[in-house]
């Protein structure tokens, strides 16, 4: 018997904590199915489900491969733009907050101020922005980007924080020790050290704006959405079928290019 497995087995056995928590999860998972109902399903669900799936077998080729403005290609180009703006403003408006978060740059009152107006920003849902910034601006693709850049905040400046409480004191120690402002300590000290984390966690938060950006479209915040829950009223499945396919391939092109950038900076 190895040493590891001495260690494993001298271990003392938390039988009655580890059965407490299953008891936990058993009741949870119980009292969840009770809310579960299939009295919605008849033979006309199934018939859905069945043209819902002939539509994605046998797509509208000419949806999906035209160059009009209702076509595929435009939606998912407009969608990936939305995305894409919205991801930059949220990220240049996360840098300063994030500072303004972090207790080890700045005094705790201010620390503890902003790191409540973050969790109030992540709170709300990104459907309701949605919602606020179309009554404000009007439906289109505006909305969106405003809507983009908002929930984006709330993650991304998280984030900075985490890394930027994560630094390497000893340079901003040095730095102070010379007399360096609080500015040339952020631009000389911590943004080298931070570009590359700042970079990676931003092309993530770009992939999951993809989806959100896809979301708001069913609000009427542009992008790819709108058009598909119009092609589901109408039960025109093979559009549906066309849209579908179109997203589900930009978002693995998208989630394979940001996965690829990420590898190389944390590399790097």
């Amino acid at each position: 018997m190895t040493t590891v497995e001495k260690q494993l087995l001298s271990a003392p056995r938390k039988y009655r904590y580890i059965g407490t928590v299953a008891i936990i999860v058993v009741l949870l998972f119980g009292w969840s199915l009770l809310t579960v109902s299939f009295k919605g399903m008849n033979a006309t669900s199934l018939k859905i489900a069945g043209n819902f799936v002939k539509g994605i077998v046998h797509p509208d080729l000419q949806l999906l491969f035209n160059g009009t403005k209702q076509s595929v290609p435009y939606l998912l180009l407009e969608t990936v733009a939305i995305a894409f703006l919205g991801t930059i403003i949220g990220a240049i408006l996360s840098v300063p907050l994030a500072f303004l978060a972090a207790s080890n740059i700045v005094p705790k009152p201010v620390s503890w101020l902003t790191r409540l107006l973050l969790i109030i920003i992540r709170t709300i849902p990104a459907i309701v922005y949605g919602l606020m910034f179309i009554r404000v601006t009007g439906m289109g693709p505006f909305a969106g980007v405003m809507t983009i850049a908002i929930t984006s905040i709330g993650m991304l400046a998280k984030l900075y924080v985490d890394a930027i409480e994560e630094l390497d004191t000893k340079v901003l120690e040095s730095m102070t020790s010379i007399g360096c402002t609080t500015f040339e300590k952020i631009r000389y000290g911590i943004f080298p050290q931070l570009l590359s984390v700042f970079l990676s966690v931003t092309i993530y938060r770009f992939d999951m704006n993809m989806r959100e950006a896809a979301i708001l479209g069913l609000v009427g915040a542009g992008g790819i959405g709108a058009p598909l829950i119009y092609a589901m009223q109408s039960y025109k499945w093979h559009q549906v079928g066309s849209i579908l396919i179109g997203l589900v391939v930009l978002i693995l092109l998208i989630e394979w290019i940001s996965t690829k950038l990420r590898t190389k900076l944390i590399k790097g």
